[in-house]
């Protein structure tokens, strides 16, 4: 934010959220004021928002890390950060970011320089267009031609099928498919895929074909995250059904892969996760509270065998009653559900005092999560 003073920002920041409001595209990142506007207003909750979606699958795949990661759509680079506070690195985790916006791009470089994570330090960062009106792919290649390259560097090549899947693969294995998109993928194999805040930018002919070449370039685990909304969480249940029907298992936030028991009906799965503003957060947005809760829908899903999903997942704030806790459940067998838990139920019920909205339950060890009382 250096040289954007308080009133350029808020006017760039007035901009992006009547934008972000509207019912038409989201707004442009036209140049390096909106760009610090975007990393000051939005940023910290992209963040906590993927940082949320992404330990709930490490929850339920304790014994995986990502050996690489591409993050598509990534702008100035939040689920990078957000993947590397989740994983915090045993050895180096190649990673690549890839966007539209060159400012974006830009600024996220300069951020990731300062960083203490090597993954994020030594990220590659890449102008790519993820559609455009008649064409399904647009491509805009840099002058070094990395475009193709998988994180660890080299060349497209054909695939070595036994060399992917969650438990297992190297960040340095081959590229799949050719460069030019014909076979395979035409992004590289990465443990991780990240796509983040992206589909609702995007028509609904591209939303399908950046979440298929996201699950064709996953080695191991594609998490789709959106907004909290009912559009956006329609957006994330059509990539929920694309990952399933392409082999992939659901493990967060639902405790099964079959149809959301939400759908068709009047309501819709979201989460929330608290956002601690900085003074700086407080003064692009014009806000007096030290926080606010970013509201998101997501899936994260990983090709089989990969982890266990919860039991059940609280899908609404727990309401606390004398001596009782209730809880609203999406359960694998049930579909919807409530439980009560009572204060003779012991440490079940310390748990349940515990346990907040979009959390898995019950604890490991306790049963399957939708006893009654």
């Amino acid at each position: 934010m250096e040289g954007l003073g308080t009133r350029r920002a808020g006017a760039a920041v007035e901009r992006l959220i009547a934008g972000y409001r509207g019912d038409g595209p989201a707004p442009a990142l036209r140049d390096r004021d909106d760009v610090a506007a975007y990393a000051a207003y939005r940023m910290p909750a992209t963040f906590q928002a993927v940082r949320a979606a992404l330990s709930a699958l490490a929850d339920a795949a304790p014994g995986w890390a990502p050996d690489s990661h591409l993050d598509v759509g990534g702008g100035t680079g939040a689920a990078l950060w957000a993947a590397a506070a989740v994983w915090p690195e045993d050895g180096p985790r190649p990673t690549v970011v890839l966007d539209h916006s060159e400012p974006a791009l830009a600024l996220g470089r300069e951020l990731a320089a300062g960083a203490a994570a090597p993954a994020v330090r030594a990220a590659q960062w890449r102008r790519e267009a993820l559609g455009a009106a008649g064409s399904g792919w647009v491509r805009n290649q840099p002058a070094d031609d990395t475009r193709f390259r998988q994180p660890g560097g080299s060349r497209g090549r054909p695939a070595d099928a036994s060399a992917g899947g969650p438990t297992g693969g190297s960040a340095h294995g081959p590229a799949v498919g050719s460069a030019d998109g014909t076979a395979g993928s035409a992004w590289a194999p990465a443990g991780l895929v990240t796509v983040s805040y992206v589909l609702g930018e995007l028509s609904e002919d591209v939303r399908r074909d950046v979440v298929a070449e996201a699950a064709r370039s996953a080695r191991g685990s594609v998490v789709v995250v959106e907004p909290g909304t009912p559009h956006g969480y329609r957006r994330v249940l059509a990539a929920r059904q694309q990952l399933v029907d392409a082999g992939y298992e659901v493990l967060a936030p639902c405790p099964h892969s079959a149809a959301c028991p939400m759908e068709g009906t009047a309501d819709w799965c979201h989460f929330a996760a608290r956002v601690q503003r900085s003074a700086l957060h407080r003064r692009v947005k014009g806000g007096e509270l030290g926080h606010e809760d970013e509201k998101f829908a997501y899936v994260a899903a990983a090709r089989i065998p990969a982890g266990t999903p919860a039991p059940a997942r609280v899908v609404r704030h727990p309401q606390l009653r004398k001596g009782q806790v209730l809880l609203e459940l999406c359960t694998a067998g049930e579909g919807l559900a409530r439980t009560t838990v009572s204060k003779r139920q012991g440490p079940r019920y310390r748990a349940a005092r515990d346990v907040r909205w979009g959390d898995a339950w019950p604890p490991p060890g306790e049963g399957d999560g939708h006893e009654g009382v």
